[in-house]
């Protein structure tokens, strides 16, 4: 007796959209089910390395399509590993797919847009609900009892039904009951012509059931029709592993083909690689580049990795050893001829000939992406925009290809004007100062607050381009990237802004004596912020603005303390060196107050300013306001209201107190995620 099922959450909705989908290109439907087959049989080959009776007599592997006009019904059939009634609860009822909530929370009630969202996450077996109202599903696990065998059955509308059933062939056979505005899709003409066209490439049999024409009638006999049941089997596809054959013999549109086969994307790849190796190793790769980032791009923690054979058996799926994490993206597949058949994820991880392929793969990756950018600038471009933020963990992760790594990163420049992230660091230093030594970079929460930092004052005013950094990855990537191509990287938010030579004599000679004249000022300066900050000093970093802070020391920035306490760390206090700019008409406004409590609201204003400026938030800005108006009002000459009468400022404070870091309205803990 049938058991009823309700499909997982995701799956319902999944189904919903592809009931009423707007694809037009609805007959991929078939490439993917046909992959699914092709899967089934390289996995039962796998298997049956060690079991050679899972094969059940039947070694020939291959894939049976045929057509029911009358019943409305096309039938996908393998003879591959199949399923048991748990493995068809369990794979048919759920989608087992990192990235799925993120898809599902993408969808709109734009059918077009979600049309094109199917394309990028990729459905596999529930594409068959694009064409058909309703899908059986039946199958036998190999090496299980005929009497093991299950049905499925679902109309798409959130449930399904499976039973237990006696099958004879192991394998699995999809039943699609075609809708009515779909009848082309039970045409022969139009089935041979999606496998010809989608899956050529497929390594075992794809037969199509050819019904045998009857003999022309004689004299005065009617026309035969056609028995269906009368005819033979006959095979559409080459049946040749694509990746086996020469790269000049294989057109575009089968490499094409070929990468959706594998990766179950319904676009096409940006760039691909295809490489024979001969030598101290005997391998086949072939590589390719997606033209959009998965969901889970950003997850560490996503299966990837290369579908692996060795001498042409598939061995397994998301072989993550023969690329870094940070290449994630790639797809593809590895063919080596000297790694074991009976190879496991175990002894990957421990095998010198895994690191050697691995060093191998990672090359022909990097050497495809470098030529990208030099040939087709344009698309290489699209490439960073879907895959820039974790090219950007290439350098910290990969020591050995650190310099290659650098050499594919992009950035927002002051040179360009543009929050485009188009500028490499070779383009960064050929335009370069001729006494220019260091590459500037500024890391901030956005391009407006780096592009608009009051710390690229001087540098701008001597031209000297400054890289923005804005991604969240930039702190870690810039706190391991210390040079390229023997330049120093600086951050122009740094205590040290190091100008080198420039900074000619003239400058320095400027600075120590601004230095010297304004000592006085800076030592009022400390009194009055006390142990809010750690050090005060005199800046010539400063053009148009009167003050800034720097970390007093390194992996101390303002964004770095807001990432972190982004993510729920508890960051102690952080203390700032406040730069003051003498030139200002404010400070000399400042320096010219005798009266030490309205000093202090002064610097204790300069110093909340430049923190504003740096971290983009205070955590007390009402307070900050007030001060801020108080004083307005005070130089104005206009005189307070009541509340914004100051207080009398305490005679002595306690010595408790006089430890804390925090001024008056507004403590030394007031940076906070902007």
């Amino acid at each position: 007796m049938a058991e009823e099922h309700v499909f997982q959450t995701e799956v319902k909705q999944m189904l919903n959209l592809l009931a009423n989908s707007l694809y037009s290109n609805k007959e991929v439907f078939l490439r993917e089910l046909i992959s699914n087959a092709s899967d089934a049989a390289d996995k039962l080959r796998f298997k049956a390395l060690t079991n050679n009776d899972l094969y059940e007599g039947d070694p020939n592997l291959r894939i049976r399509i045929s057509v029911d006009k009358d019943a409305k019904t096309l039938t996908i059939s393998d003879n591959g590993i199949g399923m048991s009634e748990k493995d068809a609860i369990d794979h048919l009822g759920t989608i087992a797919k990192s990235g799925t909530a993120e898809f599902i929370k993408q969808l709109s009630g734009d059918q077009a847009k979600n049309s094109g969202l199917i394309g990028q996450f990729g459905v596999g077996f529930y594409s068959a609900f694009i064409v058909a109202d309703k899908v059986t599903v039946e199958s036998r696990a190999a090496g299980d009892p005929k009497t093991e065998g299950v049905r499925w059955v679902s109309d798409g509308t959130g449930t399904f039904s499976t039973e237990k059933i006696e099958k004879e062939e192991h394998g699995t056979s999809v039943i699609l009951h075609i809708k009515d505005d779909e009848k082309q899709f039970l045409d022969d003409w139009q089935i041979r012509s999606i496998i010809e066209k989608y899956s050529d490439h497929i390594g075992i049999p794809v037969e199509v059931w050819q019904v045998k024409t009857p003999e022309p009638p004689k004299n005065g006999e009617e026309p035969k029709k056609p028995d269906p049941k009368v005819g033979e089997w006959k095979q559409i596809n080459a049946a040749t592993a694509l990746w086996t054959r020469e790269p000049k013999e294989i057109k575009d549109e089968e490499y094409k083909e070929f990468y959706k086969h594998i990766s179950r994307d319904w676009e096409d790849p940006l760039v691909w690689a295809h490489n024979k190796v001969e030598g101290t190793l005997e391998y086949t790769s072939l590589l390719y580049i997606p033209s959009h980032a998965p969901f889970d791009l950003m997850s560490r923690d996503q299966k990837h990795g290369l579908k692996l054979y060795v001498q042409r058996v598939f061995i397994m799926d998301d072989a993550e050893d023969f690329m870094p994490v940070y290449l994630r993206f790639v797809k593809g597949v590895l063919d080596s001829a000297d790694l074991p058949l009976n190879v496991s994820r175990e002894i990957l991880q421990n095998n010198r000939l895994t690191s050697q392929l691995r060093k191998a793969c990672t090359k022909r990756v990097l050497n495809m992406l470098e030529k990208l950018s030099k040939d087709d600038p344009e698309k290489y471009q699209k490439f960073w925009t879907e895959f820039g933020r974790v090219m950007k963990e290439g350098p910290v992760e990969d020591y050995e290809n650190r310099e290659n790594v650098a050499k594919l990163l992009r950035f927002a420049s002051t040179y360009t004007n543009s929050s485009a992230q188009t500028v490499s660091l070779d383009d960064y230093i050929s335009r370069m100062k001729d006494k220019q030594k260091n590459i500037y970079y500024i890391i901030a929460d956005s391009y407006e607050s780096a592009v608009n930092s009051s710390h690229l004052e001087l540098l701008k005013k001597k031209g000297v381009e400054v890289l923005l950094l804005t991604d969240r990855i930039d702190e870690w990537l810039m706190s391991n990237l210390t040079e390229y191509s023997g330049k120093k990287f600086v951050n122009a938010a740094g205590d040290d802004l190091e100008l080198g030579d420039l900074a000619d004599a003239e400058d320095k000679k400027k600075l120590e004596e601004s230095q010297k004249a304004n000592k006085g000022l800076v030592d009022r300066f400390k009194a009055a912020l006390g142990t809010q900050v750690s050090d005060v000093k005199v800046t010539d970093r400063l053009v148009g603005t009167p003050s800034c802070v720097v970390p007093d020391q390194p992996g101390q920035s303002a964004h770095m303390v807001n990432l972190m306490r982004a993510m729920g760390q508890q960051i102690p206090d952080v203390k700032y060196i406040l730069e003051i700019n003498p030139d200002h008409p404010l400070v000399k406004k400042v320096a010219e107050e005798s009266d030490e409590a309205k000093f202090k609201e002064w610097a204790d204003l300069l110093y909340q300013q430049a923190l504003l400026g740096e971290s983009g938030g205070l955590k007390d800005p009402a307070g900050f306001v007030r001060r801020m108006n108080r004083l307005i009002l005070e130089t104005a000459g206009v005189e307070l209201p009541p509340e914004e009468t100051p207080a009398e400022p305490a005679k002595e404070a306690p010595k408790a107190e006089a430890k804390s870091d925090e001024p008056e309205d507004v403590k030394a803990e007031d940076v906070r995620p902007a």
